[in-house]
């Protein structure tokens, strides 16, 4: 299923006129929640990807299971996101500021974009007059790139949405934020093939490491990694993890692999300000896939109008 890039013409300066405050009242509700819970920035930004690559960026993530219907949150890759209630109450805030305006959608890529920057990462403006969907089906998740997939399966994904090389390079480094469960890379450390019980691209201390934290069998059900050394900090060291095969997806680890991707894990670990202006630009293409015109603008980001 290809996902068009956007024909509907966004905007920087959509709401000056219609809702001038909207930018801060999602910033304050972001910075506020991301106070009281520290998961929240990567669970919004994970949140915006996720969104963006099932039928564009409409909000259709947002939407609630109904009886009659299993929506996109209740996929198995989303169950995980669990931040849903910031983006709830950026739309209460909003729709008592400035009714039937600002839509789900356009709350999900301005919240990406303030978690990056208040984690240290680049700021860009982001284009806005997205209009929200009104079709969610958990069965579409499957479209999602998973942890287990290598280079060429990555860059076919991406493409489908209009992505190329770079910009997969570039948004994996979205990675800098977060944390796995032990059930996202576990399959690299035991019985990973016939040939080798661990991964071979993944270091060996940096493995047994691993190991220590997934234990078989495993009563702990929070257990897992951070994606990189500073997990709450927006930087490039995701990328020197990866160069010293210490990515814990093998999605991650794969970027070193392939020729076309390996000379562009090297240059954003050695260049971080380089990789801010490339991150900050995909995050602009990635904000433009599958843009809607003629949906609505809902009033509660949970149902459709």
């Amino acid at each position: 299923m290809t996902v068009s890039r956007s024909k509907a013409a966004l905007d920087a300066h959509y709401y000056d006129q219609t809702c001038p405050q909207a930018e801060k009242i999602i910033q304050d509700t972001v910075r506020n929640a991301s106070m009281f819970d520290p998961k929240a920035p990567a669970r919004i930004l994970r949140m915006f990807f996720h969104d963006c690559f099932i039928r564009g960026c409409d909000a259709s993530v947002l939407l609630d299971s109904t009886p009659q219907n299993q929506a996109e949150k209740d996929g198995p890759p989303n169950v995980s996101l669990r931040a849903f209630y910031v983006i709830d109450d950026a739309k209460t805030k909003l729709e008592s500021e400035c009714p039937k305006t600002v839509s789900c959608a356009d709350i999900i890529a301005i919240a990406a974009r303030d978690v990056v920057t208040m984690s240290g990462g680049p700021f860009w403006n982001v284009l806005k007059g997205r209009k929200d969907g009104r079709v969610s089906k958990a069965s579409e998740t499957i479209n999602l790139p998973a942890p287990t997939f290598n280079v060429s399966t990555l860059i076919q994904s991406f493409a489908k949405r209009g992505l190329g090389v770079k910009d997969l390079v570039a948004l994996s480094g979205g990675h800098t934020l977060g944390f796995s469960h032990c059930s996202s890379f576990e399959a690299r450390l035991r019985n990973f093939s016939p040939v080798h019980d661990i991964d071979p691209s993944m270091h060996p201390v940096f493995a047994e490491t691993l190991r220590k934290k997934c234990p078989k069998p495993n009563t702990d059900r929070n257990a897992g990694q951070f994606l990189d050394s500073t997990a709450s900090t927006f930087d490039n060291s995701y990328y020197k993890q990866v160069l010293a095969r210490k990515g814990v997806f093998g999605s991650d680890q794969a970027l070193l692999s392939d020729d076309m991707t390996r000379w562009v894990v090297e240059s954003f670990a050695n260049d971080q300000s380089l990789w801010f202006r490339e991150f900050a630009a995909s995050m602009v293409k990635l904000g433009n896939v599958g843009v809607m015109e003629n949906g609505e603008v809902r009033l509660n980001c949970r149902v459709v109008n």
